[in-house]
């Protein structure tokens, strides 16, 4: 089953990644080691495999 926006979103937010906000479905988020990601879709939508994949690659190259 896969994971909903907010819960990629709030995986993220607790790693340190900040929402710079976005245009309509889209945020923007930073870490302060300069990785960046884009998240698009509404909260409680099912988040596609790719995203679910961004996010994980995201969170990996912070604890390098």
């Amino acid at each position: 089953m896969p994971k909903k926006i907010r819960q990629l979103l709030s995986e993220l937010k607790k790693n340190g990644f900040v929402d710079r906000r976005g245009k309509g479905s889209h945020r923007n988020l930073i870490h302060q080691k300069g990785i960046r990601i884009t998240i698009s879709g509404k909260l409680g939508d099912d988040a596609k495999r790719y995203q679910e994949r961004a996010v994980e690659e995201a969170i990996e190259r912070i604890k390098k």
